[in-house]
């Protein structure tokens, strides 16, 4: 099972070097990807709305961090997770992506979400309401733009006529994988991405949500030994036998990529390194 390292945005301060020495020890431990969170906006809560993240949490710009750290690597994967895709242009995301993949030299993997925070939509003008057809459509916009000369398209949410993205990215196109775990979210991951990175529970529910998504593999003609899979292990502590546990239970059903993500504040740099070696050891490495 390969190992992703999530990157600890909301504690990580803005030391570009620390920035630097996490990433490389990271890599150095042989982890195979560094996945970056995003928010564009905090916002405070109001009436009934309560965010999961307010004004009080950074979140390091999701693409300029991706170029940042493929400045700083070698081999690891970087990876958006997850990008909150209907409310950003679709041309620039695409635009993005090439160019961080180009600059890691094909390391890049596009994680989309729909997203929670509908202040964020507002705040960025983006609407809310239509966001999970906005996002079918911007994917086919986006690999179109990654893979040919010169783009035509009349969709509900684009108009292209002969536009392209140069430079191109090395990936044609870059993998684009699906967080969340509703049902309209699991059957757009398999009828149209190429994986799907939720958050589950390491349960009945959870081992039933994988079935679902087996079941629409299924339906849709894709194989499931090439569909990607990736956990994310929601950890309120660190207690490594409750680590063990949970990834023991997904490697039973098929994963092949796990991240451990701390809901829990590390403080220093020290300490985030430390959970990344601790994680690594657990899981065998």
């Amino acid at each position: 099972m390969q190992l992703t390292a999530f990157f600890p945005t909301r504690h990580i301060g803005s030391d570009p070097a620390k920035i630097r020495d996490w990433a490389q020890a990271a890599e150095d431990l042989g982890y195979a990807h560094i996945e970056v969170p995003d928010h564009v906006f905090g916002a405070t809560a109001r009436g009934d709305w309560k965010p999961v993240y307010n004004e009080t949490d950074t979140f390091h710009e999701t693409f300029t961090t991706m170029a940042y750290l493929a400045a700083v690597t070698k081999t690891i994967k970087l990876t958006s997770g997850v990008l909150i895709l209907p409310q950003r242009q679709t041309g620039l995301v695409a635009k993005q992506a090439a160019e961080v993949d180009l600059l890691s030299q094909g390391r890049v993997r596009l994680g989309v979400g729909v997203g929670w925070n509908h202040i964020e939509y507002e705040s960025l003008g983006a609407v809310w309401n239509t966001r999970g057809a906005m996002q079918a459509e911007q994917i086919e916009v986006m690999r179109r733009l990654w893979t040919e000369d010169l783009v035509t398209f009349k969709g509900k949410f684009h108009t292209l006529e002969s536009v392209n993205i140069l430079p191109r990215p090395v990936q044609q196109p870059i993998p684009i994988w699906f967080g969340g775990s509703s049902d309209a979210v699991i059957r757009r991951a398999a009828r149209i991405g190429d994986g799907w990175m939720p958050i589950l529970t390491p349960d009945e529910a959870g081992e039933a949500k994988v079935g679902q998504l087996r079941d629409y593999l299924k339906e849709y003609g894709r194989d499931p030994e090439t569909f990607g899979f990736e956990a994310w292990m929601r950890a309120t502590g660190p207690d490594e036998d409750a680590w063990g546990s949970d990834l023991a239970f997904w490697r039973r059903v098929g994963a092949q990529m796990a991240m451990l993500y701390p809901v829990y504040e590390i403080a220093d740099i020290g300490g985030q390194i430390e959970l990344l070696r601790r994680f690594k050891a657990v899981a065998g490495g």
